[in-house]
């Protein structure tokens, strides 16, 4: 599918279903946001076509109907039996003209044409898939879902969006796709990270959160791919050289007893009383989180996309990413890339922005610039013209 084709709009109401089994819960991830956003910016693109945006009841009610946006909820005990139990019984009792699954995974049987959402093959990939140090038993159970569930859906979907060229190419590569089939959606940035945080907003943010006067940001997980342990390490290089006038390093995403785990492996629990971690950032405050940081730290060893590279961009914060996947693709020359491999590569990195003021400046301008070009609004309107292609070419047949 060539994402510059423009569909003109049918005669007759589409019915159109979306899959956003995860969108009401209160701590959401990446694959959350991007479709939470998508929905929004169609609801202001298309008010024509009906869609059922399908959900699991949960405490975050995040959209609002329209009159031709409707929510649907859907029971299920578990993931896997929602989507492949009660999501197909609701499209046999409901026939859309479309079902769009947006999370990798899809119903192996349903019954109307299939557009899937796959992010990213790294659940394919990853050298650490089922052992015990591929992440929590939860995440390793997850890959082996979507390891047999989306080798076997990428082969009946009518489409697939993935978010970047490099894993248009993955996919390609690893499942067999054609490029034909394959159309890349960038994820987007919200408004909000490009509005500069009141003195009064700050405040109310670093003592929400317990935030140190200045400190490096750097999100983290039990996943491998998140390179915790070189980051770690990366840290305690900077404090060696330069203790005094390094800033301390937040941690989003990780519990304590995982850190202490983590620096007693690495020999490193002297940097402990200077790292902070926070759990959860309120989607209100992440903006402010961000324009309070010194910098972001993201030199993740895979990724599908990267949002949080876009979103430092947008709130003037400088970035330093991986030179590997798809990071490069998304940063452009508007953030340091580091070799993830090396922890001297990262530590060198974070000490060029802390020294280099023109540096800082420059990348600032520069990644608040190519921020500006992801927007949510663009990718709904690729979307948008995913589905009447599909139902376009169907309808040849």
């Amino acid at each position: 599918m060539d994402n510059s084709i423009q569909k003109s709009q049918p005669k007759k109401k589409l019915r159109i279903a979306i899959e956003a089994q995860r969108l009401f819960r209160p701590h959401k991830h990446g694959m959350d946001i991007a479709i939470l956003e998508i929905i929004r910016a169609m609801q202001q693109l298309d008010t024509f076509n009906e869609y059922f945006i399908l959900v699991k009841k949960d405490k975050d009610v995040c959209i609002d109907e329209t009159p031709n946006f409707h929510i649907v909820y859907i029971e299920g005990r578990n993931y896997p039996e929602w989507e492949q139990r009660s999501l197909p019984r609701w499209v046999r009792r409901n026939h859309p003209d479309l079902l769009h699954c947006t999370s990798n995974t899809a119903p192996l049987k349903v019954g109307c044409p299939l557009v899937l959402t796959l992010h990213d093959v790294i659940f394919l990939t990853s050298k650490n898939l089922l052992s015990s140090k591929g992440g929590s038993p939860y995440q390793r159970f997850g890959n082996l879902y979507r390891r047999i569930v989306a080798t076997k859906v990428v082969n009946r979907a009518a489409a697939i969006f993935t978010v970047s060229y490099y894993q248009k190419e993955a996919i390609a590569s690893t499942l067999k796709v054609p490029h034909s089939k394959i159309s890349v959606i960038y994820n987007g940035v919200s408004p909000a990270f490009f509005e500069k945080a009141i003195p009064e907003k700050k405040q109310e943010v670093r003592k929400r959160y317990n935030l140190p006067n200045r400190f490096l940001l750097y999100f983290g997980s039990t996943e491998p791919r998140k390179n915790l342990a070189r980051v770690l390490q990366a840290y305690s290089l900077l404090l060696e050289k330069k203790e005094d006038t390094t800033p301390n390093l937040v941690i989003k995403g990780i519990s304590a007893d995982y850190l202490k785990k983590n620096l007693h492996l690495l020999s490193l629990t002297n940097i402990e009383d200077r790292i902070t971690l926070i759990d959860y950032i309120h989607s209100n405050d992440l903006p402010v989180v961000y324009q309070l940081s010194e910098m972001l730290l993201f030199p993740s060893l895979s990724e599908g996309f990267g949002i949080p590279i876009i979103e430092a961009m947008a709130s003037k914060v400088p970035v330093i990413t991986s030179n590997v996947t798809s990071m490069p693709e998304v940063a452009g020359d508007a953030a340091v890339l580091v070799d993830p491999h090396s922890a001297q590569s990262i530590a060198d990195a974070a000490e060029l922005l802390l020294t280099n003021e023109n540096l800082r400046e420059i990348l600032i301008e520069k990644g608040y610039s190519r921020a500006e070009r992801f927007t949510w609004e663009n990718s709904a309107k690729i979307v948008n013209d995913g589905y009447l292609h599909v139902i376009n070419e169907l309808r040849k047949t």
